[in-house]
């Protein structure tokens, strides 16, 4: 049950991206400055913003990028962290040591306060903000791999392949790392929804996506000092952010159950 709410969510949000913005009847940029802070309507069902903007187009552009953060974010941890993680579990020795170090000293500092530092540094924007992410992102993929090579060096299958003659990057990729790959979507999964938090803390705090580039995390932003008088302005996205999130929770979740009952325990 938990799973299929998850992907039906998921799935929704997808959509809306993909399809939302091209079939909205609003320019999310265009102004009527004479109906700002408007409340929901039958024209408007999400209301209008500080500047007479129409919230619902905002929030289905903010929901493409929002989905494309999580993308890049997952798709490039999860590619580093597997690579780095069963080269360390598969060898061990010094080149073990010296990738757990490295993914110690990330884990000792708070992700967000790390990803923040980062940005920075590099300065606000779009791209600083995938590369931030994931600069913290991959280690947690690189600490499962690694437990899972070290658990499938042991393997028959894999000691067979060795006495067969079998090098170790061909050992690593064809026997090492599908023993991995179950965990390592559930891991995506859940990923998908810290990254897209990420995002919008970042844009939040005025380090993300910059206006007037829709994004959740601003939108948030921008209706904090109408609290009281317009708080559809905040209700709105931070719907959107909890379902979304909720929704990938969930996902990863039913999946964990699905793919390897045993991590439940």
């Amino acid at each position: 049950m938990m799973i299929r709410v998850g992907m039906a969510i998921v799935l929704f949000a997808v959509l809306a991206a993909i399809v939302g913005p091209s079939v909205s009847p609003y320019d999310p940029a265009a102004q009527e400055l004479s109906r700002r802070l408007e409340g929901p309507s039958l024209s408007h069902p999400f209301g209008l913003d500080e500047l007479g903007r129409d919230i619902l187009s905002r929030i289905l552009v903010g929901a493409r990028i929002s989905l494309l953060v999580g993308l890049a974010v997952v798709s490039v941890s999860s590619i580093v962290g597997m690579f780095l993680g069963s080269v360390a579990g598969y060898f061990g020795g010094v080149v073990d040591d010296a990738i757990s170090r490295i993914v110690d000293v990330l884990m000792a500092f708070p992700g967000i306060l790390l990803a923040i530092a980062l940005v920075a540094v590099l300065g606000p924007g779009l791209p600083n903000v995938v590369l931030a992410l994931t600069v913290i992102g991959w280690v947690g993929y690189a600490r499962l791999v690694r437990s899972q090579s070290l658990r499938a060096r042991e393997f028959d299958f894999v000691q067979a392949a060795r006495a067969l003659g079998a090098g170790a990057s061909r050992i690593v990729w064809r026997h090492v790392l599908p023993t991995a790959f179950p965990a390592v979507v559930v891991q995506a999964t859940l990923g998908m929804a810290g990254a897209i938090i990420a995002e919008a803390s970042l844009s939040f705090l005025g380090l993300g996506v910059q206006p007037p580039t829709p994004s959740w995390g601003t939108m948030l932003d921008a209706g904090r000092s109408h609290l009281f008088d317009a708080p559809h302005l905040t209700i709105f996205p931070g719907l959107s952010i909890a379902i979304l999130v909720l929704g990938f929770n969930f996902l990863g979740d039913g999946l964990r159950d699905r793919v390897d009952p045993k991590l439940v325990k």
